[in-house]
């Protein structure tokens, strides 16, 4: 079976349980590969920001962390969960450390990039941090570049916010 949504997909939590992101279902989700020892990992404080003010309209913000670029996230998952929720107070939902890119990206990922490819064409996630917007139908609305701040997102998160649920 060939996926056709967020919604036909699992993943692992960062604490080891597994989840269906069909619980998603109805949600805007913003999915982000990130990383605890990168230069945009103050990013954290934004992601944690956009979550706290519009999960109760419907936002739900997952990240991904990776460890792929540069060897910036070289934590377990118990690590990677301590640093996130100790330097900034992160309280979205974590999942298990993945890979991005290659044979070896997680089904979702290889999705993601399907449905939303980067500049000029290419899938390959560059760096820390690329993030995805998903409507509340699981359709991928825009992919983000690592440097696309999460202020810069709200935008079009609260546009994605405003749409009618499926």
């Amino acid at each position: 079976m060939t996926a056709q949504s967020l919604y036909d997909f699992e993943a692992r939590t960062i604490d080891g349980q597994t989840r269906r992101l069909s619980d998603l279902k109805g949600h805007v989700v913003l999915i982000v590969n990130t990383a605890s020892e990168c230069g945009f990992t103050p990013q954290f404080a934004g992601l944690e920001k956009l979550w706290a003010q519009y999960k109760d309209r419907g936002l739900a913000v997952v990240g991904f962390p990776s460890n792929e670029f540069g060897g910036q996230d070289p934590g377990n998952d118990e690590q990677i969960a301590s640093f996130c929720q100790v330097n900034y107070g992160v309280s979205f939902p974590m999942m298990s450390k993945i890979e991005v890119n290659g044979a070896s990206a997680h089904p979702l990922f290889q999705w993601l990039k399907q449905q939303a490819p980067g500049l000029l064409g290419t899938q390959a996630i560059k760096w820390n941090f690329t993030k995805f917007l998903v409507g509340r139908d699981g359709q991928v609305i825009k992919r983000y570049a690592p440097n696309d701040t999460p202020e810069s997102l709200e935008k079009d998160i609260v546009a994605a916010l405003a749409a009618p649920a499926p």
